[in-house]
């Protein structure tokens, strides 16, 4: 059983069109908190980022918030955080928030939320980390990028075990048991570099 004591969100900072994309992400919040699992996310107030943190400070979680500074604007950031983490870049806000986690899970949302998606199951993949990903499918919004994937492996561009690097599932509870059971896959041997 992996032990998750913290939890990154990847997710849209903002609301789309969806009421039940809104729901679910405060009903996850609150569901981390319930299970006293840290929610570490990008900080702002505001979209489907702001509904998750609602959640969890509604039941008392701990909120840990991550930002850039030239998007530490005040109408953007949370003030009512347990932890505000400023980064100088992007790039120092994703290994900060990975560095802080214990698995990730993705929500609706944009570019970003892909972009850090992907960074981060590009990271599995390579054996930088062996932590649970976790997709939450509110409503099939991310049906069409699964088909996508299934067509990368059809087609010969990404492997089987590496597609299952991703666990998905449409209820919250389901999906965090799968990213308790997850067993990650053998590094390959031509990954395990010195890194020293």
């Amino acid at each position: 059983m992996n032990k998750l004591n913290s939890i990154c969100v990847f997710c849209g900072s903002s609301e789309g069109n969806d009421t039940n994309v809104i729901s679910e992400a405060f009903l996850l919040g609150e569901k981390l908190a319930e299970r006293d699992i840290t929610l570490v996310y990008g900080a702002a107030k505001i979209g489907v980022m702001g509904e998750v943190a609602k959640g969890a400070m509604k039941h008392k979680g701990k909120v840990v918030g991550v930002i850039p500074e030239f998007l530490k604007l005040k109408e953007v950031v949370h003030q009512g955080l347990s932890e505000l983490i400023t980064t100088d870049n992007m790039h120092q806000r994703k290994m900060k928030m990975h560095e802080l986690s214990d698995g990730f899970i993705t929500l609706p949302g944009g570019f970003g939320t892909l972009e850090e998606l992907f960074e981060i199951i590009t990271w599995s993949q390579l054996g930088l980390h062996q932590k649970p990903i976790g997709l939450l499918n509110t409503g099939g919004f991310y049906d069409h990028l699964l088909g996508l994937l299934e067509n990368m492996v059809r087609r010969g561009f990404l492997k089987m075990e590496n597609y299952d690097l991703l666990l998905v599932d449409d209820d919250i509870d389901r999906l965090i048991e799968k990213m308790k059971t997850f067993k990650p896959v053998e590094v390959p041997k031509w990954l395990k570099l010195d890194r020293t």
